[in-house]
């Protein structure tokens, strides 16, 4: 996929720019969006992924648009599951709700940034060895394992988010009180950084990590950096509204980490068949690609990453309503036994 230099340009002045209008047109002023405003900007920006995609499929070819919905749909699903790290790290802080957009606006910022190193270095990475197909295809199977092990609301999550703080804590001098929305605030006299600035901070670093899981995953389903930049920066953006919009639904989702966990799984078979396809590696098969190893079609991966998705859902909800007819009953019949 050839894509020149200009379309980069307008494509990332694009990006900035839809961050700069969420934040002054939504951020600036300090409030807790109601759904009806999470649920019309979270339909724009997945409507506005859905034009661009649908624009590379036009302009370019399909195959391309069908990896860059494959990615987009992956990458959402991912950021999904990061929420529940979200709302974790807020929690701990005890952030105001009328604050929130900004952090997670800020956190959505750093995390473009630090993807998009990730994405230039991953690229460069790949031209010049092929085999690290076979490393981000074992990555992906130690991810995949990790989310069936941990799942939401784990206790070791818990505690390493714990941790985090207590050393973002130790690090940087902060004052015990917000202080509205400053990042900074004077205590006795002393300069110090509020706890805004530290869950900014917090949850900017934690996005660092969640790039480990999402690079490998996107570049198991297309190695066009364009695709894979794009995909991962309509992914982010919008993940605010969704943030307030689904808050209350997280808790739901218990089968979330197991359809991710499948997701992740396939990809690294699909990596894994690729590696081999264009296999360098001197001590497999004498280093010669394995051709007769066939390449899972675009096509195939969408259809498989989005069932998989759908059913997760379906499961998730399906057990939490069981869940909660059985916990009715249990009261119902107690209260009756008095």
């Amino acid at each position: 996929m050839d894509v020149h230099f200009l379309t980069w340009a307008i494509t990332i002045a694009g990006i900035i720019g839809l961050l700069f209008f969420d934040f002054f047109s939504h951020v600036r002023t300090p409030h807790e969006p109601t759904i009806r405003e999470s649920a019309v900007w979270s339909g724009v920006y997945i409507g506005i992924a859905i034009l661009f995609g649908v624009g590379v499929g036009v302009f370019s070819n399909w195959t391309f648009g069908g990896e860059y919905f494959a990615g987009y749909i992956t990458e959402k699903a991912l950021s999904v599951d990061n929420l529940f790290v979200f709302l974790i790290i807020m929690t701990s802080f005890a952030v105001p709700r009328i604050y929130q957009q900004k952090v997670l606006l800020v956190g959505i910022a750093i995390a473009l940034l630090s993807r998009g190193l990730f994405i230039a270095a991953g690229v460069v990475i790949i031209e010049n060895f092929s085999w690290v197909f076979y490393l981000f295809g074992i990555l992906l199977f130690w991810l995949a394992y990790s989310q069936v092990k941990g799942g939401h609301g784990d206790d070791e999550k818990d505690e390493a988010d714990s941790k985090l703080i207590r050393a973002l804590r130790r690090v940087i001098p902060t004052s015990k009180d917000y202080d509205g929305q400053k990042l900074t605030t004077k205590v006795d006299g002393k300069r110090l950084f509020t706890p805004l600035f530290l869950v900014m901070v917090a949850i900017g670093l934690t996005d660092v990590l969640f790039a480990l899981d999402s690079i490998p995953a996107i570049f198991g389903l297309t190695q066009e950096a364009y695709i894979v930049f794009t995909a991962n920066a309509f992914s982010l953006l919008g993940l605010r509204q969704l943030y307030f919009l689904i808050s209350g639904l997280l808790e739901r989702l218990v089968y979330l980490a197991q359809g991710l966990a499948v997701i992740l799984a396939f990809i690294g078979v699909k990596l894994l068949f690729h590696a081999l396809h264009v296999n360098e590696v001197p001590f497999i098969n004498g280093g010669e690609p394995i051709t007769w190893i066939p390449e899972i079609p675009i096509w195939f991966s969408l259809g498989f990453i989005v069932l998989t998705i759908a059913v997760a859902t379906v499961a998730s909800l399906a057990k939490t309503r069981r869940d909660a007819r059985a916990k009715a009953s249990v009261t119902t019949n107690t209260d009756g036994d008095h």
